[in-house]
């Protein structure tokens, strides 16, 4: 597709022209028009432009009609007073979604192919991974993901979009490095962990060992044990306890003998001052045989009683005193060893939990390296199907090669022969390259370039700056 016809009218300071659809080069000094006749063809088929005023000063509507050789007409008209005006038709018929049709018939490189030479190598390269046919929306990266990776600028190329998730800048990236920061953290708390644990700790016997029945159990047979001494100890006692009580006894004898005596003497010294009273005294005298009788059975009362206490308890220790103490001592280091055994239970169970987490999140940390993966596959997987519109047009880390070239390393006229090469890539694409500014390039590289053009039998409208005073219109 070729143009065949283009009229300006009062656009961008431009009062009228008419181009018959040759290849040319407008040349001139600056301000006579030249790259407003460029502003405007972009106009037609972009419905934009960077300028401030559209319409020619003092005029209130202006033109531009582009007619091609497949019977494409696009008639664009902005006006001051009133709202803008478009017809684009083929062969005479309105075109449904024309700006989406106009879209599609030629790439942003034809329209400003030296300003690409220009561009940053990330400008350049988003441009031509631009041109890789291939169909993809959100839900492709759903259904590739199992969800739509956060962080991503989606408004790149789908090349450069996998490059960015799979890239050491991606959240992916990033979250599995901060799960293996996680997961060596955790081994080293294992680590230490087990360190304090005896060997061969087995956490589970530990934690079912029901320490307070076993200590019950213990100190039942502790108290049998204290019974069992108790008893041999009272009976090995028992007569020097005896011996004790008689003891008691004939010193409690021998004090009351001693009272009286005492009391005799005194008595008797009592009738001899007191002859008035020797009969009561003698009545007294023998009543005293009575009362010492008396005091003796009392003691011998008491000393009775005591054996018999005596002799009931120890025929109690008699059940005890026969038997042998139980040996409790492995018992006793049984019940030691649990209570320690179960002090490291909450340690053990702390490391449980750390070797868990670790196992969830090796899971995880795999899942995401599976996305990585999947992400650095997918561009192999794309470019098997996709329509690549440049010959020798590869892509590496989300980055297009040329020959195997970085585009930033392609020399100015390889650059410029690149958008004579995008501008055919396309079979139904309109079959022009706007060349503004013609003059930044070396004499060998314009001459180059506008013969290539017409090898490839492709159009061109370039633009040089000259010293003339008007504008001058060459055909080449």
């Amino acid at each position: 597709m070729k143009i065949s016809k283009i009229k300006i009218s009062n656009l961008f300071g431009i009062k009228e022209i008419n181009l018959n659809g040759k290849d040319v080069e407008l040349s001139g000094a600056n301000g006579v028009g030249k790259t407003s006749i460029l502003d405007a063809i972009r106009y037609a088929l972009t419905n934009s432009s960077d300028r401030d005023y559209i319409v020619k000063k003092g005029e209130t509507e202006g033109e531009i009609l582009i007619e091609t050789d497949t019977g494409l007409s696009i008639d664009r008209k902005k006006r001051t007073q009133s709202s803008d005006y478009k017809s684009i038709k083929q062969n005479g018929n309105e075109i449904n979604s024309p700006e989406t049709f106009l879209r599609e018939i030629f790439t942003p490189m034809q329209l400003e192919p030296v300003e690409f030479c220009q561009m940053t190598k990330e400008q350049q390269n988003r441009i031509i991974l631009d041109l890789i046919d291939f169909k993809w929306d959100l839900n492709w990266i759903k259904e590739q993901f199992g969800e739509i990776p956060v962080g991503i600028d989606y408004e790149q190329n789908i090349l450069q979009v996998l490059n960015d998730i799979q890239s050491e800048k991606s959240p992916y990236y990033l979250e599995r490095q901060e799960i293996q920061r996680t997961i060596r953290n955790n081994k080293a708390f294992i680590s230490d962990i087990a360190e304090g644990l005896p060997e061969n700790y087995n956490a589970e016997k530990w934690e079912n060992f029901n320490l307070t029945e076993k200590l019950k159990e213990l100190m039942t047979l502790k108290e049998k044990n204290n019974k069992i001494n108790e008893a041999k100890e009272f009976i090995n006692n028992y007569n020097n306890r005896v011996k004790g009580y008689d003891a008691e006894r004939q010193i409690a004898i021998a004090a009351e003998e001693k009272n009286i005596q005492v009391e005799k003497e005194q008595l008797e010294k009592d009738i001899a001052r007191m002859e008035e009273q020797i009969k009561a005294n003698k009545e007294k005298l023998q009543n005293l045989g009575q009362t010492l009788e008396d005091k003796k059975n009392i003691a011998n009362l008491e000393y009775e009683k005591k054996v018999a206490a005596l002799d009931e308890s120890i025929g109690r220790a008699k059940e005890y005193a026969n038997q042998e103490s139980i040996d409790i001592t492995e018992m006793q280091a049984e019940c030691d060893l649990a209570e320690k055994m179960k002090s490291y239970i909450n340690e053990y169970k702390r490391m449980k939990d750390y070797e868990t987490q670790n196992e969830e999140l090796l899971e995880q940390a795999k899942a995401l390296t599976n996305k990585i993966e999947h992400a650095r596959e997918l561009p192999g997987e794309i470019l098997k199907t996709a329509k690549i519109p440049v010959e020798g047009l590869t892509v590496e880390n989300g980055k297009p090669l040329i020959d195997g070239k970085p585009i930033s390393n392609l020399s100015e006229g390889e650059q410029l022969m690149l958008c004579v090469d995008v501008a055919l890539s396309k079979p139904n694409n309109l079959k022009l390259i706007l060349l503004d500014g013609v003059e930044k390039l070396s004499e060998n590289n314009r001459q180059l370039l506008y013969q290539k053009c017409k090898e490839k039998d492709l159009q061109y409208i370039a633009t040089r700056t000259t010293n003339d005073d008007e504008l001058i219109i060459t055909e080449l």
